[in-house]
């Protein structure tokens, strides 16, 4: 069954069809949210939010894209229009983010004996702390970054999510870049070797103000791999930022799709 023949099935009640339609994109949004969000649980708040709008908007679908740009519409569109969630409500700025990396840079000793645990916690400190920079930009902004720079969409396809002209979209993204660029090469060790800040030195400053649970780790799924990181640090400038972010797990989203379903069941 194509794409089109799916849809037209889901529709009309196919739950195989809607259930293989929402499949194909849950991940996907589940991982938009993370980076638009920052914490996983919110981020699976929202892609509940999103994968029901998608549920009960099928029809509006008139193929006018793929089915997966839509869902990429229809997702940026609540996340840019949702309410902050925790976050978000605390209004981080580059500025303030520099000067709480310039004033917190504990030595570089961990207190774990395991060296799996200790890369665990410094891909931990590495991946909450990018995406603490992403938070920095407007939400306009780090939506077409994200999606630009570590989903690799096109200036076509990014036009068609945020419904402006390729120039439009290409000139947010060119902003969103410059920003997250020019704040790496000030603060970020991985970046710019000359910049004193190093992951592993914030470890423990984040495990003191309850960013980091060596317990419950949000984010990091194994210890960062120093020879992809070295590679990456051998790059140009201007494709060293997005590299970075790439080297984020890509999440299995939470069993999501069930609920959904039977939420929409229940309110029909």
């Amino acid at each position: 069954m194509n794409e089109q023949a799916r849809i037209k099935a889901a529709i009309n009640g196919d739950k195989q069809a809607l259930e293989a339609l929402i499949e194909g994109v849950r991940d996907d949004l589940y991982n938009l949210a993370v980076r638009m969000l920052w914490h996983p649980e919110d981020a699976e708040d929202a892609t509940q939010e999103i994968l029901v709008k998608i549920i009960t908007k099928l029809s509006t679908f008139h193929g006018d894209s793929s089915f997966k740009t839509w869902a990429w519409r229809v997702a940026v569109n609540h996340l840019l229009n949702t309410r902050k969630r925790r976050s978000e409500q605390q209004n981080m700025t580059f500025d303030a983010m520099a000067e709480e990396l310039d004033t917190f840079l504990a030595a570089d000793t961990l207190p774990v004996e395991s060296a799996v645990q200790r890369k665990l916690l410094i891909e931990e400190a590495k991946i909450g702390c990018m995406q603490a920079m992403l938070l920095c930009l407007k939400r306009e902004e780090r939506a077409a970054y994200v999606l630009g720079d570590i989903f690799g969409i096109t200036d076509q396809e990014g036009a068609a999510v945020f419904e402006i002209s390729p120039a439009a979209y290409r000139k947010r993204l060119s902003r969103a870049r410059q920003r997250i660029r020019d704040f790496m090469n000030r603060k970020c060790g991985l970046y710019n070797a000359d910049n004193p800040c190093r992951c592993s030195r914030r470890v423990q400053t984040n495990i003191v103000q309850g960013r980091i649970n060596p317990d419950k780790m949000l984010f990091a799924q194994q210890g960062e791999d120093a020879t992809v990181l070295a590679g990456i640090a051998q790059m140009d400038e201007i494709e060293r930022s997005g590299a970075l972010y790439r080297t984020h797990p890509i999440y299995r989203s939470p069993e999501v799709l069930h609920d959904v379903l039977a939420m929409v069941d229940n309110h029909e």
